[in-house]
C-alpha cells in the first residue's frame, strides 16, 4: 500500500477521450493490486489470529461475513462510480462538442457583426455625405428659388410692359388705319361719287321693285312669286352644301360644300357649268362681285379665296384668320371691299385690290353672320350671343347692338332697299330690324321650322315680300312678309336644310341640304 504508482506520460498523438479511457483502466488495475497486497498481508494475521478467532467461535466469523459484505459493497460502488465516469465522459464529450458548436456560432456570430459594424460605419459615413448633399441642394434650392421670385417679378413687370406695348402698337395701328381708310376714303370718293349717288337716286325710286344700278350696271328684277312646283333636283356636293347664291341677272346659281370645290349651274336645265377648284377647306359661306367675274368663299381652312370667273384660278387667298371663316359679304357700293368674320372672335375687312386686311374687329363674341349696309359703310354682324350689332367700318367702332334672339343668330339679309334686315335664330324665329333703329317691324316662326346649324342660311325675296328658310325636318318654309304668315311649304329633301337663295330675276328659289342636294323651286 505504501507504493507509489507510476505516472505514464501522455503521448502527444493520443487524443483526451483515449488518454482518459487508459486512466480508468489503469485506476482499476491499481485498484486490483492494492486489492491483493492487502490481502497479502493481513494472511499471516489472519492465521495468527484465526486460531483465536475460531477459538472465538460464532463472534469472528460474524465480523469476517461483515467485512465481505463491505468488501463487496465497495466493490458495487466501484462499479457505480465507473459507470458513473463512463456517463459523465460521455457528456463531457457531447458538451465539448456542444461547446465547440456554440464557439463556432459565436465566431460567425463575431464575423457577422464585424461586418455589420463595418457596413453601418459605410452607412453613416454614406449618410453623412447625403446629408451635407442634402444641406448643399437645399442651399441650391433658397437661391433658386430667391432667383425663381425675382424672374417672376421681372416677368410680370415684362409682360405688364409688352401688354402696354402691345396697346400702344394696337392704337398706333388703329391710327394708321384710320389714316388709310381716310385716304383711300379720299381716293375713291372722287371714282365712286357719281355711282352712289346714282345708287341712291334709284333706290329712292324703287316702288314694287323695277331697278337697282351697281357699279356696273342696271339690275333688273321681277316681282317675286310664292314657288309652289319642284322643278330640278342637283346631287351638287359630297358632304354636304352650306352656302348657295345667285348671280346677279341671272338664273346661274353658285353652290360651295364640303368637298372643297365651288359649282356654277344653270337653274333652267340643271346642269353643270363650271368648276372652280384651289380650296382647302369647306366652303362655309359664298359672295360675289356685282360684275359676276370674282367669287369669295369663306373656308375651314382659315382662309378666304377668291376665283377669277372668267379663267377659274384663284385670284388671291387672303389669310389673317386664325380660325375657320364663317362669313363673308361684298360691299353694295364697291367690288374692292370685303368682309368676313372668323371663329377667332374677329370681323376682317379687306381690300381687293391689295389683297389684303385694312382693318380688323375684335369682339368677345364669335360672329356667325354679316353683311354691308346698302352705303357700305356699316357692317351689320350676328353673333352666338343671339345680338345683332352694326359697326362703322372706318374706325371699326360698335355703333349699336340689340338682343335680336335668345339663341345664336345664324343668317342676315339686308332688304333690297336697305332699311330692313332679316335675322335668323337658333330659337327657331326669324326678325325683321329697322337698320336706322334697331327696332322689330316683324317676326316669323311656324310650329314644325327647326334650325339646324348655327350657319343655316334664310333668305328674302327680291321684292322683300317673303322669307324663305329651311328646316331640320327637310322643309323649306315661306312666309309673307306683309301677313306675317306661313303662305307656302315645300318638300323634296330627305334631310335638314342648310340654306335658301332666291333669284334676283324674282325665281327661281334654290335650297340646298346636309346630303349636298340642291333643289329648284319655281
Amino acid at each position: 500500500m505504501g507504493r507509489r504508482q507510476k505516472k505514464y506520460p501522455a503521448s502527444p498523438s493520443l487524443s483526451k477521450e483515449e488518454l482518459a479511457r487508459k486512466a480508468i483502466n489503469h485506476a482499476l488495475k491499481a485498484l486490483q493490486k492494492r486489492h491483493l497486497l492487502e490481502e497479502g498481508a493481513h494472511a499471516p494475521a489472519f492465521i495468527a489470529l484465526s486460531k483465536p478467532i475460531i477459538s472465538q467461535g460464532s463472534e469472528w466469523k460474524e465480523k469476517v461475513e461483515n467485512l465481505e459484505l463491505e468488501l463487496q459493497q465497495c466493490y458495487k460502488a466501484q462499479s457505480r462510480l465507473s459507470e458513473q465516469l463512463v456517463v459523465e465522459v460521455a457528456e463531457s464529450r457531447a458538451s465539448k462538442a456542444l461547446l465547440q458548436e456554440k464557439e463556432e456560432t459565436i465566431s460567425d456570430l463575431q464575423e457577422k457583426l464585424t461586418q455589420t459594424r463595418d457596413e453601418c460605419s459605410q452607412l453613416k459615413a454614406d449618410l453623412e455625405e447625403k446629408i451635407k448633399a442634402l444641406e448643399l441642394l437645399v442651399s441650391e434650392n433658397k437661391e433658386i428659388r430667391a432667383q425663381l421670385e425675382e424672374i417672376t417679378i421681372k416677368a410680370k413687370n415684362a409682360e405688364a410692359e409688352n401688354k402696354m406695348l402691345i396697346d400702344r402698337w394696337m392704337l398706333e395701328k388703329m391710327k394708321d388705319a384710320e389714316r388709310l381708310n381716310e385716304l383711300n376714303a379720299l381716293y375713291e370718293d372722287s371714282m365712286d361719287r357719281l355711282k352712289a349717288n346714282n345708287l341712291e337716286k334709284l333706290a329712292r325710286q324703287q316702288i314694287d321693285g323695277v331697278v337697282r344700278r351697281s357699279e356696273e350696271g342696271a339690275e333688273y328684277f321681277m316681282e317675286s312669286y310664292v314657288p309652289s312646283g319642284f322643278k330640278n333636283k342637283i346631287h351638287a356636293h359630297e358632304g354636304g352644301c352650306a352656302s348657295i347664291l345667285f348671280e346677279y341677272n341671272s338664273g346661274q346659281l353658285i353652290t360651295g360644300g364640303q368637298d372643297r370645290s365651288i359649282k356654277i349651274w344653270d337653274t333652267n336645265t340643271g346642269s353643270l357649268s363650271r368648276t372652280l377648284y384651289g380650296c382647302l377647306g369647306s366652303v362655309l359661306d359664298l359672295t360675289i362681285t356685282h360684275d359676276n367675274k370674282s367669287v369669295i368663299a369663306a373656308s375651314s381652312s382659315n382662309n378666304l379665296y377668291v376665283w377669277d370667273v372668267n379663267s377659274g384660278r384663284v385670284r388671291h387667298t387672303l389669310t389673317g384668320h386664325t380660325d375657320k371663316v364663317c362669313a363673308v359679304d361684298m360691299s353694295k357700293v364697291s367690288s374692292r371691299y370685303v368682309v368676313s368674320a372668323a371663329y377667332d372672335r374677329t370681323i376682317k375687312v379687306w381690300d381687293l385690290q391689295k389683297g389684303y386686311c385694312i382693318n380688323t374687329i375684335m369682339f368677345h363674341s364669335n360672329c356667325n353672320a354679316l353683311c354691308f349696309s346698302m352705303d357700305g359703310q356699316t357692317i351689320c354682324s350676328g353673333h352666338v350671343d343671339g345680338n345683332l350689332r352694326l359697326w362703322n367700318i372706318q374706325t371699326g367702332r360698335l355703333l349699336s347692338e340689340v338682343a335680336a334672339h335668345s339663341h345664336a343668330i345664324t343668317s342676315i339679309s339686308l332688304s333690297r332697299n336697305g332699311n330692313m334686315v332679316l335675322t335668323s335664330g337658333r330659337d327657331n324665329m326669324h326678325n325683321l330690324f329697322d337698320i336706322q333703329s334697331l327696332e322689330v317691324c316683324g317676326t316669323l316662326r311656324a310650329t314644325g321650322n327647326r334650325i339646324a346649324t348655327n350657319w343655316s342660311r334664310s333668305c328674302l325675296s327680291p321684292d322683300d315680300s317673303y322669307v324663305a328658310a329651311g328646316s331640320a325636318d327637310g322643309s323649306v318654309y315661306i312666309w309673307s312678309v306683309s301677313k306675317a304668315d306661313i303662305v307656302g311649304t315645300l318638300k323634296e329633301h330627305n334631310t335638314p336644310v342648310l340654306c335658301c337663295s332666291w333669284s334676283g330675276l324674282g325665281k327661281p328659289l334654290a335650297s340646298a341640304d346636309k346630303n349636298g342636294v340642291v333643289c329648284t323651286w319655281t
